[in-house]
């Protein structure tokens, strides 16, 4: 009787198990986001790291920093690792197919789009799209050749949202993974170039 009485018990924690294994791991995902739009427009010269102290890095009393302080979880009891103590979960963009994409977006962008985002004429889109802001900064003669470049960089940029989610066995986090994405591109802007806010309205850096 009561072994049959455990098995609800027993389901439940199980059940809970699951669900705190699937979750979003949106610190990774931004981490993700700014290696692959970094290597699309290009890094700029990170600053000079701050010089150390010779004590190793301790604080000025010279004592090492504290150890993280360990939280009892109640699954151990039942021999079941909650899903954070397994290691930390990643966001991967090293798949063929993403590192193709990259590829193509960082050669379209350097050869199309660059000139367009340092004239004011492109801007990064609240939805992590690429727009012709201002076509009046175009020549005319480009304004073709930059309507296509945009074009196939919008498609590029859907297609990757999409392969990230599914290439991580979670095709659900696309729109998750494209609002970081939308955050990072305007996050890594550059000096001048324009950008849309949540609301619609275009800022400049």
């Amino acid at each position: 009787m009561r072994r049959w009485m455990g098995m609800p018990l027993a389901a439940l924690v199980l059940t809970a198990c699951v669900t705190i294994n699937v979750y979003f791991p949106a610190a990774e995902a931004r981490e993700a986001a700014k290696q692959f739009v970094e290597k699309v427009i290009g890094e700029e010269t990170p600053p000079a790291p701050a010089p150390q102290d010779d004590d190793g890095g301790n604080d000025g009393g010279g004592m090492a920093s504290a150890a993280p302080a360990f939280r009892f979880d109640p699954l151990l009891l039942l021999g079941i690792a909650p899903a954070h103590a397994q290691g930390t979960p990643d966001i991967t963009i090293k798949t063929p197919a993403i590192q193709a994409i990259q590829a193509r977006m960082a050669t379209r962008f350097d050869a199309s789009l660059r000139a367009g985002f340092d004239s004011g004429a492109l801007g990064f889109t609240s939805d992590g799209l690429v727009v012709v802001r201002d076509a009046g900064k175009l020549g005319l003669k480009d304004r073709v050749a930059v309507n296509q470049a945009v074009a196939d960089d919008n498609r590029d940029r859907k297609a990757v949202y999409r392969e990230v989610a599914v290439a991580n066995g979670h095709p659900e986090w696309e729109a998750q993974i494209r609002s970081v994405f939308a955050k990072q591109w305007i996050t890594s802007a550059r000096s001048g170039w324009w950008y849309q806010d949540a609301g619609g309205a275009w800022k400049q850096k």
